[in-house]
C-alpha cells in the first residue's frame, strides 16, 4: 500500500500505460481520477474499480478541461497529491523532416507539450498551498536516442523533459517533486492505432513481434505494467528525494544502440520512404 490515502490524477488513464498505472495505484491504496478523451473506455475502467476510481472527460490540450479536472479533484477530495501527466499522441511516425507539416507538428505539440505544461500549472496551483505533491510525466526513449522519423513526437518529448526539469527546480522550495518515466516502445492501443494508419495490416501481434525482434533484453516481456511500477516508485515516499530525474525504461537498449529504423523492420509489412541529406526522396531503407 505504497500510496495509501493518496489522491492521484492520471491523464490518458483509459488504456495502455495509463490504465496500468490506474489499476496499480488503486491496488496500492490511492484514490484515482481517470482523465481521458476516451469516454466509454475510461468509464468502464473506473466502473471496474469503483469506488476507488472516477472518470472525467479531459482533453489535455485545452486549458479549461485541465483546470476543471483539477477543480473537480479538489471538490471531491480536498487535495491533490499526484499528477501523472501521461496522455499523449504519436503523430506521423513515418514522415521525414522534409515532409513534416506544421499542422502535424502543432497537433502533437498541443497534446504532448501544452498538455504537460497545463497539467503542471494546474497541479502546482493546488499543491503549492499544501507544500507537498508529486508531478510525473510520460516521456519517451526518444529523449535519449532521437528518432530519425517522427520529428514532432521526438521534439515534443524533449520538451516534456524540459518542462519537468524546470518544474522540479521551481517547485522544490515547496516540497513538490517532478520526474519523468521514459519507456521504450510498447504495443499499446496508441501505438497499434497510430502505426495501423500507416502500415496496412499492422495489428497488436505485429507490434509485439516488431518489438521482440528489436530489443535484446531477453527473458522478460516488456509490458505497460513495467512502466506503471516505475511510476508507482517515483510517486511513492520511497522516492521522496528524487526530483528532476528522467527514468529510462528500455532494457539497456539505449546503452548500446542508435535509434535506427533498422532495428524496427517494417519492410515486410509495407514499403517505406526515406529522405537523404539532399532532400531527395528514395525508396526503401
Amino acid at each position: 500500500m505504497r500510496l495509501e490515502g493518496k489522491i492521484a490524477v492520471i491523464t490518458g488513464g483509459a488504456s495502455g500505460i495509463g490504465e496500468a498505472a490506474v489499476r496499480l495505484f488503486v491496488q496500492n491504496g490511492a484514490m484515482v481520477i481517470i482523465a481521458d478523451v476516451q469516454d466509454v473506455v475510461g468509464a468502464q475502467v473506473a466502473a471496474s474499480l469503483t469506488p476507488n476510481a472516477t472518470f472525467i472527460h479531459c482533453d489535455v490540450s485545452k486549458e479549461p478541461d485541465v483546470s476543471s479536472m483539477v477543480d473537480y479533484t479538489m471538490e471531491k477530495y480536498g487535495r491533490l497529491d499526484i499528477m501523472f501527466s501521461n496522455a499523449g499522441v504519436l503523430g506521423k511516425l513515418f514522415t521525414s523532416l522534409m515532409d513534416m507539416t506544421l499542422e502535424n507538428l502543432d497537433r502533437v505539440l498541443a497534446v504532448n507539450v501544452h498538455g504537460s505544461y497545463l497539467c503542471t500549472k494546474h497541479a502546482a496551483r493546488v499543491m503549492i498551498p499544501n507544500r507537498h505533491g508529486c508531478i510525473l510525466y510520460t516521456a519517451s526513449l526518444s529523449t535519449v536516442i532521437a528518432m530519425p522519423r517522427g520529428l514532432s513526437y521526438t521534439a515534443s518529448k524533449h520538451a516534456t523533459v524540459g518542462i519537468m526539469k524546470s518544474a522540479a527546480a521551481a517547485l522544490a522550495p515547496y516540497g513538490i517533486r517532478a520526474n519523468c518515466v521514459s519507456p521504450t516502445g510498447l504495443p499499446t492501443p496508441l501505438v497499434v492505432g497510430a502505426l495501423g494508419l500507416e502500415i496496412p495490416g499492422f495489428d497488436k501481434k505485429a507490434a509485439e513481434d516488431m518489438y521482440e525482434a528489436a530489443f535484446e533484453f531477453k527473458g522478460v516481456k516488456f509490458e505497460p505494467e513495467d512502466v506503471a511500477k516505475a511510476a508507482l516508485f517515483l510517486c511513492s515516499e520511497d522516492a521522496r528525494y528524487i526530483s528532476g530525474h528522467n527514468l529510462v525504461i528500455d532494457g539497456a537498449f539505449s546503452a548500446s544502440k542508435e535509434f535506427s529504423t533498422a532495428n524496427f523492420n517494417f519492410q515486410h509489412l509495407a514499403p517505406q520512404k526515406n529522405v537523404d541529406m539532399t532532400g531527395s526522396t528514395v525508396k526503401g531503407e
